[in-house]
């Protein structure tokens, strides 16, 4: 994660107040800029299309579809990104750039199976049972498929550190989108709700088209070794499943909302929970700066620690290694605390401007009540986000997954039982399943501690592992060898 260290730590080093906001305005725009162009993109076409127009099952029908595009091509390209990420940086660590084009074609293909496998039956349903136009669920598809694409690339892109490649690449597709929905719209004549979805979905295959390119740019050799890339999945398969159970708590709790009787069912095929929903993205934006803040401070101090500490247990004395050791993990306390405490200060400030101004944009009082429980669950999300990276650099893949499995399992149920109570208290399922993926991470780090010189200098092994007859316990027995005679006596 070294990529805008180098730019952070000139931003930072003189350590002004200019430059600091500076800093984290650049960390800001490196991180978030895709996701806000998008919502900008969508915010422009409503108004200047005027959807607010259009009825409510067209709006409702265009805004589940969106909704359905970004959830599920995130879920379904959740179980491959760790994978391979890890596979690519190998190799590159490795030098042996030729692999990495099988990895992508191998992943691409996965992917778009595993994506059609999900998206086809559910656009049959859409089509047949909720009698949309053939041709609006065609474009619903083709958007989704797009936006897989574009997910899947960025893994490649994050891995060469081209956060500002990903950014334009964003800008660019989304200018694209605006453009051609106003001229599907005004010269062409097509419907606001048409138009605005298949520029979406030419905007994603923009983007993604651009990543590609890059991508075969940078790489150009292909060793077609596919093998390894299938072998990758079978060693570490616990990345699979941290990362998909991750993504999947992250939504959980409103997978369950779904099913109360505060859904809306959308031409009997989308299902949704409005308020619930909506206090859920506004909770996420309010504590979506932990992410830029987590990537500025390990950019900038933490990665500097691990890499001293990798370089002492290499030809080190042992001094040496306890020093570097006990610095890097007071380094990763210091920035998990500092974490806490700048992002609690921001999300107690957003929380009071959202109550305060939330309302007069037209916000419901019952998302309102829902918003402080989710607000405090996704604090504490990120916050475990940051501890799950950690257990990454420590090649702690068990925690990783089991810290994955405890968030999305306590929130499934937590929730369930949370919708029983009042609206007040309908996210304390999700607050209780962040706590406790919270605290099975605390407790690996704090394993790993005091284990690490262990899980670094004794997991070799001496003899090669076989089947086969199981040799004798017995290895050696004082006084066994013969004794040499001495070549000099006569």
């Amino acid at each position: 994660m070294a990529g805008i260290g180098l730019k952070l730590n000139r931003l930072f080093e003189t350590n002004t107040i200019s430059t600091n906001i500076i800093g984290y305005a650049y960390s800001t725009l490196s991180t978030l800029t895709p996701m806000l162009v998008v919502i900008l993109d969508v915010i422009l076409m409503e108004y200047f299309l005027r959807f607010d127009t259009l009825g409510f099952a067209q709006r409702e029908l265009f805004s589940c579809t969106v909704l359905y595009v970004f959830i599920f091509s995130l879920l379904t390209t959740a179980p491959f990104n760790s994978v391979l990420s890890k596979y690519v940086s190998d190799v590159i660590y490795e030098d042996r750039y030729e692999d990495i084009l099988p990895c992508f074609y191998l992943g691409l293909f996965m992917n778009v199976l595993l994506s059609s496998a999900v998206g086809i039956p559910f656009c049959w349903h859409e089509y047949f049972v909720g009698h949309v136009d053939i041709f609006y669920v065609f474009m619903g598809y083709c958007c989704y498929i797009g936006l897989v694409l574009v997910f899947y690339a960025m893994i490649y892109l994050s891995i060469t550190k081209d956060y500002q490649k990903i950014s334009m690449f964003f800008t660019i597709g989304m200018l694209v989108s605006f453009i051609l929905s106003l001229a599907l719209h005004y010269l062409a004549g097509w419907g606001i709700s048409e138009s605005m979805l298949f520029s979406m979905m030419t905007g994603f295959f923009v983007i993604a088209v651009l990543e590609i390119a890059v991508i075969k740019r940078y790489f150009v050799k292909n060793s077609n070794r596919y093998r390894p890339v299938l072998r990758y999945f079978r060693l570490y398969w616990p990345l699979i499943f941290a990362n998909f159970l991750y993504f999947l708590g992250l939504y959980i709790s409103n997978f369950v909302f779904w099913t109360t009787d505060m859904q809306l069912i959308v031409v009997d095929s989308f299902v949704c929970n409005q308020p619930y929903d909506m206090a859920t993205c506004i909770a996420m934006f309010t504590n979506i700066s932990g992410t830029v803040i987590f990537i500025a401070r390990v950019e900038m101090q933490f990665h500097d620690r691990y890499k001293a500490y990798s370089e002492s247990i290499i030809g080190g004395r042992g001094a040496d290694i306890d020093t570097a050791q006990k610095e890097m993990f007071r380094s990763l306390s210091s920035e998990l605390m500092s974490l806490v405490r700048i992002q609690f200060i921001i999300t107690v400030v957003v929380s009071l401007i959202a109550f305060i101004v939330l309302p007069l944009w037209g916000i419901t009082s019952l998302t309102m009540r829902i918003y402080p429980c989710l607000d405090v669950a996704f604090f504490i999300v990120f916050i475990m986000y940051a501890e799950i990276v950690f257990l990454y650099y420590y090649n702690d893949l068990s925690g990783a997954f089991l810290t994955s499995l405890t968030f999305c399992l306590v929130s499934f149920i937590g929730s369930i039982f949370a919708t029983h109570l009042s609206e007040l208290w309908y996210g304390i399922g999700f607050v209780v399943g962040a706590f406790a993926g919270w605290s099975v991470a605390y407790f690996r780090l704090r394993h790993i501690e005091k284990t690490l010189n262990a899980h670094i200098f004794c997991s070799g092994i001496l003899l090669r592992t076989g089947i086969g007859p199981k040799p004798e316990a017995k290895v050696y027995e004082k006084g066994s060898l013969p004794v040499q005679a001495n070549s000099n006596q006569t």
